[in-house]
Order: C-alpha cells, then structure tokens, then sequence
C-alpha cells in the first residue's frame, strides 16, 4: 500500500547533519560528454597554487537542464527580492586569486 505521501505526490527530503553545513566553492568547472553534464566544484584559496575539487556532480542531460531552469528561476527570485547580481570588481592586489576572473577553460 502506498504511504500518503506517494498518494499526494509529494517527496520526503532528508538532509543529514554532516551534509547540511555545505561545503565552500568559489569556481565551478562544467564539461560534458553526449550522455553527462560533470560539475566539478572547487576551492580556490589566495596564495595557493592548486585549487582543490570539492565536490562533484554528474547529470544525465535532462537534468541538467532542469538545473539550468532552476538556476534560472531563483537567480530572477533573487535579484527581484535584492537586486540585480552584477560583476565584482577585481580586486586591486595582485597577490590575490580573483577565481571568476579567469580567462582559460570552460567555467
């Protein structure tokens, strides 16, 4: 028998502790192949000279457009509730990673 939340068509979603306090990215690397989108999520401190992988995501297409919608969706949320999200200006010390000011790759 189905439990009333398959009935409504609602779906229950568990955040663990260990899961809930995120994890910090500062750069997103997005390739793909013809059956996946990979998401490589990175942290990038000032000073260093690697960058570490964080987290990775790998999406069959349909979702990563659906991802794409959603990212959509809640970055017009956002700017209705905050204002428009514009470009940082760089920062004027040179010793300092800008990590979205990077002019190599497909970020």
């Amino acid at each position: 028998m189905a439990n009333e939340n398959e009935k409504n068509g609602q779906l229950q979603i568990e955040v663990k502790p260990e899961t809930a306090h995120g994890i910090y990215s500062n750069l997103a690397v997005v390739t793909h192949s013809p059956n996946e989108f990979v998401l490589d999520f990175v942290s990038m401190l000032p000073g260093m000279p690697k960058a570490e992988v964080v987290s990775r995501i790998i999406l069959v297409p349909e979702h990563a457009k659906r991802l794409l919608f959603a990212l959509q969706d809640n970055v017009k949320k956002y700017e209705e509730n905050f204002g428009p999200i514009g470009p940082r200006q760089e920062q004027q010390n040179p010793g300092t990673i800008s990590p979205f000011n990077i002019k190599k790759g497909d970020a």
